[in-house]
């Protein structure tokens, strides 16, 4: 067997050497001709037999014996070309599976919310990326607005929902969509009579509010529309669920501030009402660690981005069609034939 030596001629040689130089041999080995194999791939003769003897000089052994009427295929070109075409088949099954991987369409995807997802956009966005990417296994994750901060700069989260981005500024992040405010009241509280709320009626009333909705730019608003020169809200920052908060404030409690895609859930015996004035819209926004290479992650902020553009230009439009890529072909290294070729007992 000719001995290789490592060199950049050599490398260069073998880069040309590829599955299209298999391919061909697989053909000439089922026509048991060039002429055949030739006619049969739309090509010239000489170059199919350049790229058979090619492969069989890199690899060290003769895979046809040459005759007039045609070839025949050696002991060592039919253990070849068998082995050949199966990790060609392996080949291309998992040339599909990465470039589905890779386009998203496959893996998992861990999502933090603060919001609802009783409606709204954040519902419509994993609704239609699960419909979109079936195959994608989605984490939802609840937690306070910087233990989700926290949590994307630890990459245990891909994305995250916030209403305050402000105290993740080494992270990228993207403004989507915007919910009214609202105060969550017991059914028998006075102010159930109005059709909404300024913030001066809630300067006596006790907030339960949620630690997990909690961000600083909340509790700021809190006591900036409530404090005054002789007195501070009273603010009871509770780590409960949202059911758990709308029963103490249906018992008496307290009240409580939510979003309002949470008003599409119903709760026993409590009243939502908007907050009426300024500071009463809550912006969300995504952020994500810049270096998360996550293809599910770019198809998920694709989405996002063409569904808050939807909603902002047409409030009840549709979410566009995720469109897929081409998966490209991978052709085989002489590096890996030569292995293939050794460990079948080809070359000595």
């Amino acid at each position: 067997m000719p001995q290789h030596k490592s060199s950049s001629g050599t490398t260069a040689r073998s880069a040309t050497i590829n599955s299209v130089s298999i391919a061909q041999a697989l053909v000439v080995a089922k026509y048991l001709s060039f002429r055949g194999a030739a006619s049969a791939l739309g090509i010239r003769q000489s170059a199919v037999s350049r790229r058979v003897r090619a492969l069989e000089d890199e690899l060290g052994v003769s895979l046809f014996e040459r005759h007039r009427t045609g070839v025949r295929v050696t002991d060592a070109g039919a253990r070849f070309l068998q082995q050949a075409r199966e990790a060609l088949a392996q080949l291309d099954h998992a040339s599909k599976i990465a470039g589905v991987a890779g386009r998203g369409v496959t893996g998992q995807l861990r999502i933090g919310i603060l919001s609802s997802m009783g409606a709204g956009f954040l519902r419509e966005l994993i609704q239609a990326y699960s419909e979109r990417h079936p195959d994608v296994a989605i984490e939802i994750v609840e937690a306070a607005s910087m233990g989700h901060i926290s949590l994307i700069r630890k990459r245990r989260l891909d994305v995250a929902f916030v209403a305050d981005a402000s105290e993740a500024t080494d992270c990228d992040a993207a403004p989507l969509w915007s919910e009214r405010l609202f105060v969550v009241l017991p059914q028998d509280h006075p102010l159930c009579g109005r059709k909404a709320v300024e913030w001066q009626a809630l300067r006596n009333e006790h907030f339960i509010i949620r630690e997990s909705n909690c961000s600083p730019a909340l509790c700021e608003r809190v006591i900036k529309h409530l404090s005054d020169r002789t007195r501070t809200p009273s603010v009871q920052k509770a780590e409960v669920g949202c059911e758990t908060v709308m029963h103490l404030v249906a018992m008496g409690r307290g009240v409580t501030l939510t979003s309002e895609a949470t008003i599409a859930t119903s709760f026993p015996e409590v009243v939502f009402r908007p907050i009426s004035g300024g500071d009463a819209i809550l912006q969300f926004s995504a952020i994500w660690w810049p270096g998360n290479d996550n293809p599910a992650l770019r198809r998920f902020l694709s989405l996002a981005r063409a569904l808050a553009k939807a909603k902002r230009h047409h409030p009840n439009g549709t979410t566009p069609r995720n469109s897929t890529g081409a998966v490209s072909a991978r052709g085989i290294s002489v590096a890996f034939l030569a292995a293939l070729a050794r460990g079948l007992g080809l070359s000595s």
